[in-house]
């Protein structure tokens, strides 16, 4: 062969070797996720004695990870009781895999006449400009949905400056009607996407120019065809993206496992992202050996330096609740 075509071949080498690398770069569906999920050293995550635990969203803040999470006593089987106890605390560790230290109480039951005097539950933790904005649901037990039997769950979110607090809360909910599970995307220029879903599962987006101004419904059923919960809202490869639980496993053929959804535009047009799952209910540890999770829900994401670097879900064993960060590795940049 000549040097001409060994120099040609050498450059299509080359070439096909970063076409390779940028597709896998560029791919954001739910085998993105899942091909890059690693085992977990055993008694990582956070959790807490006496308390059911769930829902955990991380920050990077300095060199500490700040973990937000939901918890309620272990009074009655898991989970129903969230409804009249939950609280969302803060926990603390220099790992993204912990193990997590309980910090402190930060948003727990308050004066009756507020709309979230029961309880606080689903945290989503962002910083938007220099304030720190948790998102959750509340409650107050004397506030009850039409049907009359449970109290009637409402999005609306707290402010401090520092992730240590004192936090702030609205006086009032951002969504007036039955909603949960919020998950916020950000844009770079203070406009805010959220996403949640109502008791039916039904699929709302509602926008704001910034995260304290009103928020206006823009999609009122985001997915139709399917039962979808537990969102985590963020922009990728210059799209919109949301990674949820498949509830009845319409997307992915798995019930309750993780799927992936995109639209270009993060209003309209939302379609699942292929139908590879983003993760299964099966937790490998470091050692070698598996659980098999009897709940495995409420996917959150920490990204760090433009990647997607942990995949964060909520695991009940059966008899305990726990956060668990898992690594992602590579991370999953986000090409935006």
């Amino acid at each position: 062969m000549s040097a001409r075509s060994n120099a040609l071949l050498g450059a299509a080498l080359v070439l096909a070797a970063a076409c390779l690398a940028r597709a896998d770069a560029n791919d954001w569906n739910g085998d993105a996720f899942f091909r890059r999920i690693q085992p977990v050293p055993r008694n990582s995550g956070f959790r807490m004695d006496g308390y059911w635990v769930w829902d955990g969203s991380i920050i990077k803040v300095g060199d500490d990870y700040h973990l937000f999470a939901a918890r309620w006593p272990k009074g009655h089987p898991f989970p129903e009781d969230y409804r009249l106890h939950s609280e969302i605390v803060r926990a603390v560790s220099k790992n993204p895999l912990g193990p997590y230290e309980f910090k402190e109480v930060v948003l727990g039951k308050r004066d009756p006449s507020f709309w979230d005097a029961t309880i606080a539950h689903n945290p989503n933790i962002h910083k938007i400009g220099d304030t720190y904005v948790l998102y959750y649901m509340g409650s107050n037990e004397r506030i009850l949905m039409p049907n009359g039997r449970l109290p009637m769950r409402r999005v609306g979110y707290a402010t401090s400056k520092s992730i240590t607090g004192p936090w702030v809360r609205v006086d009032q909910p951002v969504i007036p009607t039955e909603s949960n599970n919020p998950a916020v995307c950000v844009e770079p220029d203070g406009r805010v996407k959220l996403l949640y879903r109502d008791t039916d599962l039904r699929i709302y987006i509602a926008e704001a120019p910034r995260f304290d101004a009103p928020y206006i419904i823009k999609n009122d059923n985001v997915w139709p065809e399917a039962r979808l919960e537990d969102f985590e809202l963020y922009k990728a490869g210059g799209k919109y993206r949301f990674i949820c639980e498949d509830n009845v496993g319409k997307v992915t053929g798995h019930e309750r496992w993780g799927a992936v959804f995109v639209s270009d535009d993060g209003i309209s047009g939302w379609t699942p992202d292929g139908t590879a799952p983003a993760y299964d209910h099966t937790l490998r540890y470091a050692d070698g050996s598996t659980l098999q999770c009897a709940r495995r829900e409420r996917p959150q994401l920490l990204i760090e330096g433009g990647a997607i670097t942990y995949l964060i879900t909520s695991v009940y064993d059966g008899k305990d609740t726990w956060c668990q960060p898992v690594p992602l590795s590579p991370p999953l940049p986000l090409g935006n």
